[in-house]
Parts: structure tokens; C-alpha cells; sequence
């Protein structure tokens, strides 16, 4: 926890998660919803999953994957999630308050003290602001022009951050290096090269969009060339650097994030130019790649925004140019469309037109008439593929079938598959969907043969059986025993609502519970001082309990305390908050029949195996103590009744 110049102070680090509201942070990197009990519930971040299993519960500021088992508070969720230390996380966060971080052992030290990502974070902030306060000088007049040629204004630039590099080798350089980042730091983060005489800006004379990561802060940049001396790609971006990762960067994710969550849609672009005539013309929902093609983690990153899961709510939708690269690139895409749960659809302009152009031409209805005319995803593959084929002859059908047929097949659920050979029957028209069944059924059964992964739908099934997708990590299965489930009740009371409980939960005794796990976090909860010592409950008795538990952490057991703790702090209880002191009660009681109940098997058991006769004495001890474990019984099950 020790920074460049010093420990941060215990008081600023109790600061910073007091002013981050972890359903906040959290929602920055995923859509949550209501999950009831005072819990939200979202798509984990840390593992692939179809339907969702992270947990928050902002009143005691914890999360926990029930999936992954992943779980902490807001700051370990953003070491996590950024892949930072815990000085570099509690920095990010503080800087998200506006909190000035004090640092013991040696004060505070402007610019030494903060880890290398909150460094790399702030260089490129400030090469933002040069940028775009340069896109207004004379030099810029050629990214003004291409600006306005495509339909853009000067608030539009602002309002995305457009701006300018100069045409010369250290402009930006010397700026940074004269607010007080070292060249390493510009290096490093691919602001600049290295130079025969130090670092060299890497963009130069062209037009700047500023890439941004989900929470907003700027992580790299793409560059547009504007002038014909420059012998460089016509659009540069950032190399891969500790801050950018090109293959999970969506540009404009940071403005388009509320309204994915929003509208369950997210519509995937080209280009920067792209997102921004979407944006302007009413599609709010539109991100695009940053020079690299659509993958599996951009996937990621929409899955959780899109909360998507089995009900076939949300919308992606892929614009592509109408000509044959973009055909290409959508039947690209349709390779991708079953790591979606959610429906999947591609819009192409006829006439080859992008957004931009589009809107450039059209005007801004005609961009969303684009995305309203959408067409899902696997009609267009199958359509593409028998363009290419001549349908007026018995040939060209059958060859058009063949190659439609592998495209059918590829399609996981079976009812779609089925409605999919229908049309391809009557797009080809055969009229005769038995023969074309036939002909796509020896392509699955091929397909099955080579014992090709699970997709969708078998996802979807997963999913409904509680069991993880392949490549995902187990779901944790609540055990069925209702006795088991009564003692998670129990324990779960005990660290959100101790003083429901009190010194009655304190004296059960760990020989109430069965499970090793539960045994373990009752000898925590009693070790921080019981329940009679938790009051109401909150951040501060479940911190106590995580405490405890890094200091009993059995050796050698395989229990991860800390890791049950958090569960049990975000974990709903099954009881409405109205309810809850009478549900208390009845969940106390109703463990401590179960235990009597165990009592009263094992004084049966011995008593069938003694001889009244001959062991008399003994008999008639082990009967009165039958009589009494019943009663005892009968009076606690009056008492929980209300379990």
C-alpha cells in the first residue's frame, strides 16, 4: 500500500470509500438493476456468464459474484476491473471525488506520488486540452474544412473533443514535459516516439479524436490524415499501451453507455465520424472499433451494458458499407452473433453510403430510418451468400443451397433453425421444404460430429439449469438441504442485521451448523464479539467481520472467509424489510428445531439398539430425555411458525 512517496493516510482512504458509492462505480462498467432486498444485479465483469449473478448492495458497499465468487468493496472492485494496485485504486477513486490524497512518510509531493496509470490518465487529459485548443488555429484550417464538408459544426467538435495536431515534432512533447510529465511517461503511454534527441510527437498534422475509455478519462487518441506530405496511414491510433488495449475499446462507449443501458440497443459503426452523425441525428447508441475489427472482448463490454441475457430483449445492431468490403465485414460479424443472448441485426445503405455520408446527403432522419430498417443478422448471411449465385436455374439453386445450407446449420437454436430452412425455401423457391431440410440437417449432423463448442442456445440452457457456459468459472449451487438453507438465513442475518439476532444467535454454538464453511464464519462472527455486538449492522460491523476473518483463516481448509463474508453482506435475505424482526425470530428458532430434531434421531437411534429389559436404568434415562427434546421441539416450532 505504499506510494512513491509515502503510505496514503487510513483517514483519506476511509474518505474516498465514504464519497464512492459503489452502485455508482460500478455502473460505470455495468447496467445494474433492481434485484429487490436493496440489492442491484448486473452481468459480472470478471467472467463470461448468460444471465447475471453479480450482486451489489450499496447500503454496506460490497459486491460478490454468486458466479465467480468475486467480491470486495469499491476499491478492491477497481483494482479488479483497471488491473491496478490498491494505492493506484484508492488514487483513482479519490480523484473521481476530488479528494487531495495526504501521504505519511514523507507529505505530499505534487506529481511523484500517484501510480502510473492515474500518471498516463492525466498526460493524456492535458493532450486532449492541446489538441483541441489548437483545432482553432490558422494551421488547422484543413480539419476545420473536413469537419464541415461532413456536416460538422464547431459545438459538434467540442462536444466530442475533436481537435488538432500540429505539423511539427515536438509541439505536444514540449507542452507535457513543461507541465511535468517525463519523456518515459510519453513514451510509454504512445504520445510520443523516440527520437534521436528525445521523444518525438507520434501525431502530427491531422485531425484528433479523443478515445475515452466507459468512466470518461481519455486513454488514447486516432488521427486523421489531412495533408498529402503525409506519407502515413490515413488514420493512426494509439499502440497498445498500459492504458489502451485496442481490442476492447469502443469509441464513444463513455457517451453512449446510459442510453444502451437505456434502451437495450447498441448500434456498432465504422468510424469516428460515424458515431458522431449517429449521435447527432438522434442514435444515441452508436460506438465504433478503434483500428481493429469487432471482437469478443468489445463483446464484453456490450454484454454488460446491454444486460444481456436469455428474455431476447436488447438490439445490436452492425452498419456496414454496401459494398462488398462491408458485405464481408457483416458476415464477419455473423460469426460473432451467437456469443450474444440478445437478437442481432445488421443495417446496410444500398446506395454504399456510411452514417456520416448518409446524413452529409439525407439529412438526420435518413440515419435513423437506417437503423429502424434493420435486418436481422442471419437473414442477411443467408441472403449475401445467394447473391452470389445465379437463382433462375436448377444449377445455381443448388449450388446456392449448398452454400446457403452451412450458414443455416450454424444456427444454435434449433426453433430458429427451423424458420430460417422456411425461408431459405422460399427465397431459392424450391417449394418443397422437406428436401431443403434434409439438405441442412447432413450439414448439423456433419457439424455435430466434429463436436463443435455449445452456442447460444445451448448457453441459454445452461443458463436456465444454473450451470456456468463452457470457458466460464463454476457457478457457486446454493445446496438444496432446506436445513442448509435455514443456516445461510441465519448467518446471512447475522452479518447484515446482527441486532435481529443478538445474544441468542451467539449461543447456538457451532455445533448448530453442518456445512465446514458455515461452522467457520459462526466462530468469526462470535470471535469479532457476536452478534449483541454488531447493533444495526452496516459498513463498519461487516469490516470488523472481514478483519476477523484474515486473522482465523484456517489453514490448509480451502475456505475463503473473506470471500464468504462479502457473500453473506450482499446476498439478499429472503425476508421483506417489513418483516424482517418477526422473520428473525422465526429463523432462530426454526435452526434450533432443526438442531433438537438431530438430537431427538440420535436418542431414538440409541435407544433401539438398548434392551428395556435388561438395560432398564439406562433405557428409561434415554426415554425422559426423548420426552423432554420433544417438547423442547414443539415449543420451537410454535415459535417459528413464521419462518
Amino acid at each position: 500500500m505504499a506510494g512513491r512517496s509515502g503510505r496514503i493516510s487510513d483517514e483519506d482512504i476511509a474518505l474516498v470509500r465514504e464519497r464512492s458509492p459503489i452502485a455508482d462505480v460500478v455502473g460505470e462498467h455495468i447496467q445494474l438493476r433492481n434485484a429487490g432486498g436493496g440489492n442491484l444485479k448486473g452481468l459480472c465483469p470478471f467472467h463470461d456468464e448468460k444471465s447475471p449473478s453479480f450482486n451489489v448492495t450499496p447500503a454496506r458497499g460490497y459486491y460478490y459474484c454468486f458466479g465467480c465468487a468475486e467480491g470486495g468493496d469499491v476499491i478492491t472492485f477497481v483494482r479488479k476491473i483497471e488491473n491496478l494496485t490498491f494505492t493506484e485504486a484508492v488514487e483513482r477513486l479519490a480523484q473521481r471525488a476530488g479528494i487531495q490524497l495526504r501521504y505519511e512518510q514523507g507529505g505530499y509531493v505534487p506529481g511523484r506520488e500517484q501510480g502510473e496509470r492515474l500518471r498516463l490518465i492525466e498526460a493524456h487529459r492535458a493532450a486532449a486540452e492541446f489538441y483541441a485548443e489548437r483545432l482553432s488555429s490558422p494551421e488547422a484550417a484543413p480539419g476545420r474544412r473536413f469537419l464541415s464538408e461532413r456536416g460538422f459544426e464547431r459545438a459538434d467538435a467540442e462536444h466530442f473533443g475533436v481537435g488538432y495536431a500540429p505539423n511539427e515534432w515536438e509541439a505536444l512533447s514540449r507542452h507535457l514535459m513543461a507541465r511535468g510529465f517525463t519523456s518515459q511517461e510519453l513514451i510509454k503511454g504512445g504520445l510520443a516516439r523516440e527520437g534521436r534527441r528525445g521523444p518525438v510527437d507520434r501525431f502530427r498534422g491531422r485531425l484528433i479524436w479523443p478515445i475515452r475509455d466507459i468512466t470518461g478519462d481519455v486513454i488514447g487518441f486516432g488521427a486523421r490524415k489531412l495533408l498529402d506530405s503525409d506519407d502515413g496511414p490515413k488514420y493512426l491510433n494509439t499502440p497498445e499501451s498500459p492504458i489502451y488495449h485496442k481490442s476492447s475499446v469502443l469509441y464513444g462507449v463513455d457517451l453512449a453507455k446510459r442510453e444502451i443501458a437505456k434502451r437495450s440497443q447498441a448500434v456498432i459503426v465504422e468510424g469516428y465520424t460515424d458515431v458522431m452523425a449517429c449521435h447527432l441525428a438522434g442514435v444515441p447508441t452508436a460506438v465504433a472499433t478503434c483500428g481493429t475489427s469487432f471482437g469478443e472482448d468489445h463483446i464484453k463490454v456490450l454484454r454488460r451494458l446491454l444486460l444481456d441475457q436469455a428474455e431476447f430483449r436488447g438490439e445490436v445492431i452492425f452498419t456496414f458499407d454496401g459494398d462488398s468490403a462491408g458485405q464481408k465485414a457483416a458476415l464477419r460479424a455473423f460469426q460473432d452473433e451467437q456469443k450474444f443472448v440478445t437478437q442481432t441485426f445488421v443495417a446496410v445503405q444500398p446506395d454504399g453510403l456510411d452514417p456520416c455520408d448518409l446524413r452529409v446527403k439525407q439529412g438526420d432522419a435518413a440515419v435513423r430510418d437506417l437503423i429502424a430498417g434493420r435486418e436481422p443478422l442471419f437473414a442477411f448471411a443467408i441472403r449475401s451468400t445467394l447473391s452470389r449465385y445465379d437463382l433462375n436455374t436448377n444449377e445455381g439453386r443448388l449450388a446456392a443451397l449448398d452454400a446457403a445450407a452451412p450458414v443455416v446449420a450454424s444456427i444454435k437454436d434449433p426453433g430458429l433453425r427451423k424458420t430460417y430452412v422456411v425461408d431459405l425455401d422460399r427465397w431459392l423457391g424450391f417449394m418443397d421444404e422437406g428436401f431443403v431440410i434434409q439438405r441442412v440437417q447432413q450439414v448439423v449432423g456433419r457439424t455435430q460430429e466434429g463436436g463443435r463448442a455449445p452456442g447460444r442456445q445451448q448457453g441459454r440452457q445452461q443458463a436456465a439449469r444454473g450451470a456456468a457456459p463452457a470457458g466460464s468459472a463454476p457457478v457457486r449451487q446454493e445446496p438444496m438441504d432446506p436445513a442448509v438453507r435455514l443456516e445461510a438465513e441465519a448467518l446471512k442475518l447475522a452479518v447484515q442485521r446482527p441486532a435481529l439476532l443478538g445474544p441468542e444467535f451467539d449461543a447456538l454454538g457451532a455445533a448448530t451448523f453442518t456445512l465446514p464453511e458455515h461452522v467457520a464464519l459462526y466462530e468469526v462472527i462470535v470471535a469479532a464479539g457476536g452478534t449483541a455486538a454488531g447493533g444495526p449492522g452496516g459498513r463498519e460491523w461487516v469490516d470488523r467481520l472481514l478483519e476477523q476473518a484474515d486473522a482465523e483463516t484456517p489453514g490448509g481448509s480451502g475456505i475463503d472467509l473473506r470471500s464468504l463474508v462479502t457473500r453473506f453482506a450482499v446476498e439478499a435475505v429472503r425476508a421483506d424489510v417489513n418483516v424482517e424482526e418477526r422473520y428473525g425470530a422465526a429463523v432462530l428458532a426454526k435452526i434450533q428445531e432443526v438442531a433438537v430434531g438431530r438430537a431427538v434421531a440420535q436418542v431414538k437411534s440409541r435407544l433401539q439398539r438398548l434392551n428395556p429389559v435388561e438395560e432398564q436404568q439406562e433405557y428409561n434415562r434415554l426415554f425422559g430425555e426423548l420426552v423432554a427434546l420433544e417438547q423442547q421441539r414443539r415449543v420451537l416450532r410454535e415459535r417459528a411458525s413464521g419462518a
